[in-house]
């Protein structure tokens, strides 16, 4: 009855707090009312009740809470009335029976006026202090119901109040539930039409303000308990659950994970590491570890004290059996300062799990964001023989495989610093509990350690051959996709899918032997723990050391905390194995060479009239070669010269402008230039985004000057027939575009760029003759009449008017000076022009020539569609004129639905994972037959664990006074038996895990291959080819490695508790009753947590795509980047693109965190309350044994609890990768490529010919024909030309 006074004055107190608050409010308002009567003015702003609204709406959560809390203010009354009639009848004083009944009474009925007074205001959700004091009555009403419980077990018969208690917590129950919803259940509509219309400005500022508002980082202004419960995120949730979220409704990170501020502090680490000691793959992991090093310690502290607090509870069990076995020197007390310690232990634990596994998260973040970065940045000045050794499907690995490895290395690190601690304090456990039986323990535990030490050395040369073999097949895959079109030209995508499929194989068997050893290594270390245990009580057995229940159970604890270590190690190993390859790539690829700066001397432009100077180069793109690729090259070119450059194929006219460009590494010489350059490729370069945004190019826009631009490039036609004008979308490299079209926005943007120095690059060979020479005359001669502009043509025409011609041959310029004195020298260019002239010869003759076959196919009868009648050739010219007419609107596809829109937003899934990607995953491999064997393996294990300890706990004796009721050989053999039984059966399972998990993986790549090869031409040119790679690498790998294992666990899990609430029931019902409640509120906890995070993940993966695209499309352009001096504003956008993928990934992690902090405090009550049951009972009311072994299993209650739904949720956002390969393998495919009823003969084709019947053609289904009933045939041998 101690303990029922003692829990009268906790509870008395409380409730005294609680009004004294409730007084403190009323008092400042009435301040405050008293304050606003004073002031006319502010009348309005004080009064409370003057929001009014259109309409009140009270719902049934409302009259549910007003219910329940009339029924408790009626209790309480109806406790204090009965307390008064008829006297005190408890042991507690009388005193304390009435402030303690009053107190309570008092507090109910503040907080039901208080209540009342919701429906009066804007409330929507419940304030803190309501859902506390419902959280604490709700406490109030568990504990007495489980103090009259016990005393109704032992005396057979209750008093009014205490069923007056017992019925009170149903009601009590139903506050705690809405209290953990926090809404009031109060929905109004605003008046808005009694309030004056708002202006269009004010609305317009306040979305605006809101929108900002939105994108603050919630994080980074968190406050201590917020960042502690993750509360935070609590405004997210609200969105997500009310709508799908959008990437707009995505709060910005905090500005220490920002990339910018990453890359920059990463930056000066690795310069201050390069200034000391080098560029080195060492040195790049000291300026990782210098980046990280702060952030880490505090993670590790985290982890240290949770891996401390962890053990507390097998400490303790010894003495907790002894207080059930009857040993109460101190009585009640000390069973309630166990439990204390208990709980306070399981709390500690939970604060700092959930703070470690977060950072470490966000440290991988910011790891991730450093790194991106700067292979980012090391790939636009990576020199050319570098960038030769490094493919681009290479480099993306780096980015999306690698990066992610050495991030998961941030997360499993902290298992290195805990591991110690943890083996520390089971040893010591074992060594107080067992003696020198713990020795045998440590000497078990290193001999499973040593196991490791051959795993992680094979493991680690998988990884390589597995990195080796995706780089390969990544390679393969990014070259098909890039030369799709000539492919299918040539009908070689077939013969290239197999080549894919081939290197896929290669993949797959470094995937089944890795992933095997990784089933072995899980075999041997989740029957390490059992080893450990049968080593540890044979010694025991043998040493003659008593094994009592209490130092039995205590062991058994600490094995079962061992379990997770020791299970973890291989995991531990093969990340620390794959981050080790995976960095060695990485730190490889940063110390590459780069382009030297020093190659080009700057000179400033008032300092010298001449622009380029080049004295004695000698140039050589491969350093080590005998033979210079430029050599002799000495050249001056004065301001505002125009310098033509021709000469033969290969002569080294593009490695000239190289040379001046810095591309082309310098042996010899000097290169100086005065101004600022501009650079046209051979190869036009054409990024995606719209028209306008490739001309101005990140300069400011001027629209004078933008449509001077777009007037001498000749592309005001163009714009008119495109859908949206300059601001029509262009494809993937320009892929919807001609190479004219290409050829004059390339030559728009170096206009528009307004330069000192034009390096144009054969700027007129995609043009036709008309086009080229209207540019050279307006553009060249006009717009750039005052520039330095030096130009590579093959046209003869356009070297007239050159102020100087420089004659290529063999790297070496042979020939310098005007048109008229180089056709005067008769040497080199003479022969060029000859050349050119001979050239049109040709044409004119094979003109003839088909006029005379046209003519002798008539003689011969051959129809001449022609020349049949002027008509027909009337309809012919007015075709081709139609062809002319939509040459722009064909080259640049219209899309009328989406104004221009080529590239659509990436596919992206809304709401809940379909049942059919789960089903489709499960049934892929055999129907599905291998799961239920796989669930039925893991259900045996837990069976026969559960059943082991049982023995355990059963067989051994109370005490040392004690005999067992069996023999210690019968106890031991039948323990090794269940222990042998429940290794087989892992053994069975991780096999099977493997084993189905890579084959379904390799079936759903065998389909999205096949469907992609098989797409037709419309599909890759609307989709980049970096969302087609993402899934190809990053969703691939998911499959292959990861996927398996967390659907696994998902059901491993609940397997897991299930059976720790079978052993906690038996011994204790009510933990099963509470649980109840308890399931209920996590499940719901689920249900408010999937949609935010489901839709927060599918964010995260359709943002890594654009990063790749950027990527790779820089890469490609690195050249004209550089040439622009662009390199600054590319690597912001790549910052940009960074954050955009950390937002949505960062609150993901932070969503997980939130729901596990969550689900470890519920299930942490359901253990204190199951201790305090215990406690409560009389002694000798259980068997102390089982209650014991009861309390070993609700130790790991919590994280079992949280690992549910922590493995449902990552599953669920690891089965998007599913979901998003599906989505590429639904691609409608192009036409089949053999129609059986349409086969060829045997011998045919006989004879070459071409024949058009009727033919209707267009470049996309939206667009209209382009060639509409044509009939044309080609004579044999006969050659076509087409011109526009």
């Amino acid at each position: 009855m101690s303990t029922v006074c003692f829990w009268k004055n906790i509870f008395m107190s409380v409730h005294l707090v609680i009004i004294s608050y409730f007084v403190a409010q009323f008092i400042g308002k009435a301040l405050c009312r008293k304050k606003c009567r004073a002031r006319v003015d502010d009348e309005q702003n004080c009064t409370i009740d003057d929001h009014k609204f259109g309409s009140i709406s009270l719902g049934l959560s409302y009259q549910v809470t007003r219910f329940c809390c009339f029924i408790l203010v009626a209790s309480s009354l109806f406790k204090l009335i009965f307390l008064l009639l008829q006297g005190n009848q408890g042991n507690c004083s009388y005193l304390t029976s009435a402030m303690a009944d009053a107190s309570q009474l008092i507090s109910w009925i503040f907080l039901l006026i208080l209540i009342f007074r919701l429906a009066k205001t804007t409330t929507l959700k419940l304030s803190w202090i309501i859902r506390s004091w419902f959280i604490c009555n709700f406490l109030q009403s568990a504990m007495c119901a489980a103090l009259d419980i016990s005393i109704l077990l032992e005396r057979s018969f209750l008093r009014v109040e205490q069923y007056m208690d017992i019925m009170s917590v149903f009601p009590c129950v139903v506050l705690f539930g809405l209290s953990v919803r926090g809404k009031t259940g109060i929905s109004y509509d605003a008046c808005r039409l009694k309030q004056p219309l708002l202006q269009t400005e004010q609305i317009s500022e306040s979305q605006r303000q809101s929108t900002e508002q939105k994108r603050n980082s919630p994080y980074g202004r968190a406050s201590l308990p917020q960042l502690i419960t993750f509360s935070w995120l609590n405004p997210l949730f609200v969105i997500g659950k009310r709508k799908p979220l959008e990437m707009n409704e995505v709060p910005d990170i905090a500005i220490n994970d920002s990339s910018a501020f990453m890359s920059s502090l990463f930056n000066r680490c690795l310069n201050n590491v390069e200034e000391r000691h080098g560029l080195s793959i060492s040195s790049v992991y000291a300026a990782i570890f210098m980046l990280i090093r702060k952030k880490a310690a505090i993670n590790a502290s985290f982890a240290v004290v949770s891996a401390g607090a962890s053990y507390v509870g097998p400490l303790l069990i010894d003495n907790f059996v002894k207080f059930l076995g009857g040993e109460r020197q101190h009585g009640l007390k000390s069973g309630y300062l166990i439990a204390t310690a208990f709980l306070c232990a399981k709390l500690v634990e939970t604060v700092c799990q959930r703070q470690w596994v977060f950072g470490a998260r966000q440290l991988g973040m910011r790891l991730r964001a450093a790194l991106i970065s700067h292979i980012y940045k090391k790939g636009l000045v990576l020199s050319n023989q570098s960038h030769q050794s490094h493919t681009s499907g290479e480099i993306i690995n780096y980015m999306v495989v690698d990066i992610q490895r050495v991030t998961d290395v941030m997360w499993y690190s902290n298992i290195i610093w805990m591991l110690p601690v943890q083996i520390s304090l089971a040893m010591y456990v074992l060594y107080k509990n067992l003696g020198v039986g713990a020795l045998a323990g440590l000497a078990a535990t290193a001999m499973v350690m040593a196991c490791n030490v051959p795993i992680a050395r094979a493991h680690k040369r998988f990884q390589s051959k597995i990195m080796e073999a995706k780089d390969k097949r990544m390679k393969g895959t990014a070259e098909v996709l890039r030369n799709m079109k000539i492919l299918k030209l040539q009908a070689w995508d077939i013969n290239y899918l197999h080549k894919i499929q081939d290197l896929r194989k290669n993949e797959y068997d470094c995937l089944w032997l890795s992933l095997r050893l990784q089933a072995v290594s899980a075999f041997i270390f989740w029957g390490a723990p059992l080893l450990i245990a049968i080593i540890t009580f044979g010694t025991c057995i043998m040493q003659g050391i008593p094994l009592t229940t209490g130092r039995v159970l205590s062991a058994l604890a600490t094995f079962r905390m061992l379990q997770e270590p020791i299970m973890t190690l291989p995991d531990l190993l093969s990340v620390l194995a794959q981050g080790k390859v995976s960095a060695d790539r990485i730190a490889e690829y940063l110390q590459e060479d780069e382009m030297k700066p020093d190659a080009v001397e700057f000179v400033p432009r008032n300092e010298s009239e001449i622009d380029v100077v080049i004295e004695h180069g000698i140039f050589s793109w491969n350093q080590e070669s005998a033979y210079p690729t430029l050599e002799n090259i000495d050249l001056t070119v004065h301001r505002g010269m125009k310098v033509a450059i021709c000469g033969t194929v290969g002569s080294g006219k593009s490695s000239l402008l190289s040379c001046i460009l810095g591309e082309i590494p310098l042996l010899e010489g000097r290169v100086k230039i005065s101004g600022r350059k501009a650079y046209v490729s051979q190869s036009p370069w054409i990024p995606s985004g719209n028209v306008r945004e490739n001309i101005v190019f990140g300069n400011h826009f001027d629209m004078e000057k933008y449509e001077k631009t777009i007037e001498v490039c000749a592309l005001k036609k163009d714009f008119e027939l495109f859908a949206n004008g300059d601001l029509t979308e262009i494809g993937e490299r320009g892929i919807n575009m001609s190479g004219g079209q290409k050829q004059r926005i390339q030559i728009a943007r170096a206009v528009y760029q307004d330069a000192d120095i034009y390096l144009l690059d054969d700027p007129f060979s995609a043009l036709d003759a008309h086009t080229g020479t209207q540019l050279f005359k307006n553009c060249l001669m006009g717009a750039l009449r005052d520039k330095t502009v030096l130009y590579i043509t093959h046209q003869v025409e356009f070297l007239p008017e050159a102020d100087l011609i420089l004659v290529m041959k063999n790297g070496r310029i042979s020939q310098v000076g005007k048109y008229d004195e180089l056709l005067r020298q008769n040497i080199e260019f003479e022969a060029l022009v000859g050349a050119h002239s001979e050239a049109l010869q040709l044409v004119s003759n094979a003109e003839t020539s088909s006029k005379s076959s046209t003519s002798i196919a008539a003689e011969k009868g051959v129809p001449e569609e022609s020349n049949t009648n002027d008509s027909d050739a009337g309809e012919i010219s007015d075709t081709f004129q139609i062809i002319r007419n939509q040459e722009s609107e064909h080259d640049l596809s219209q899309d009328i639905v989406d104004k221009g829109r080529l590239t659509q937003e990436e596919e992206r899934e809304k709401g809940s994972i379909s049942k059919y990607v789960y089903w489709s995953y499960l049934t892929t491999v055999r129907g599905g037959a291998l799961v239920p064997i796989i669930i039925l393996s893991q259900t045996c294990f837990q069976v026969l664990q559960v059943a082991s300890n049982y023995w355990m706990a059963w067989a051994a004796p109370p005490s040392n006074t004690t005999e067992s009721p069996v023999p210690l050989e019968i106890l031991f053999t039948v323990y090794v038996v269940l222990s042998l039984g429940c290794a087989l059966c892992v053994l069975i399972r991780a096999m099977l895990v493997v084993k189905t998990g890579l084959l379904t993986s390799q079936h759903f790549f065998q389909k999205m291959l096949h469907s992609v090869i098989h797409a037709p031409m419309s599909f890759f040119d609307s989709t980049p080819t970096g969302r087609i790679l993402n899934r190809a690498s990053m969703d691939q790998s998911v499959l292959d490695l990861e996927l398996p294992g967390k659907l696994g666990w998902c059901a491993f899990a609940v397997i897991q508790i299930l059976g720790t609430i079978a052993v906690m029931s038996q011994v204790a019902w009510p933990v099963f009753a509470i649980f109840i409640p308890v399931t209920a509120i996590c499940i719901w906890y689920q249900q408010y947590y999937t949609p935010t995070a489901r839709e927060l993940a599918r964010l995260g993966e359709i943002q890594k795509a654009p990063i790749l695209h950027h990527f790779s499309e820089s890469l490609s352009g690195a050249p004209t980047i550089r040439a622009f001096e662009q390199k600054d504003r590319f690597s912001n956008t790549n910052l940009s693109l960074i954050d955009n993928h950390s937002r949505p990934w960062f609150h993901n992690i932070s969503a997980m965190e939130w729901l596990s902090f969550r689900l470890n405090l519920l299930s942490n009550f359901v253990f204190g309350f199951s201790l305090i049951l215990l406690v409560n009972l009389p002694a000798g009311f259980l068997n102390p044994s089982i209650a014991g072994l009861a309390v070993t299993y609700g130790i790991n209650l919590n994280s079992q609890l949280a690992s549910i739904i922590w493995n449902i949720c990552n599953a669920e956002n690891k089965i998007i990768s599913v979901e998003r390969i599906m989505q590429y393998t639904r691609i409608p495919s192009e036409a089949p490529l053999v129609i059986e009823t349409f086969q060829p003969t045997v011998n045919w084709p006989q004879v070459g010919s071409i024949c058009f019947t009727n033919l209707e053609a267009a470049g996309r289904q939206q667009l209209s024909s382009l060639v509409r009933g044509q009939i044309w045939e080609s004579g044999i041998g006969s050659l076509w030309g087409f011109a526009p």
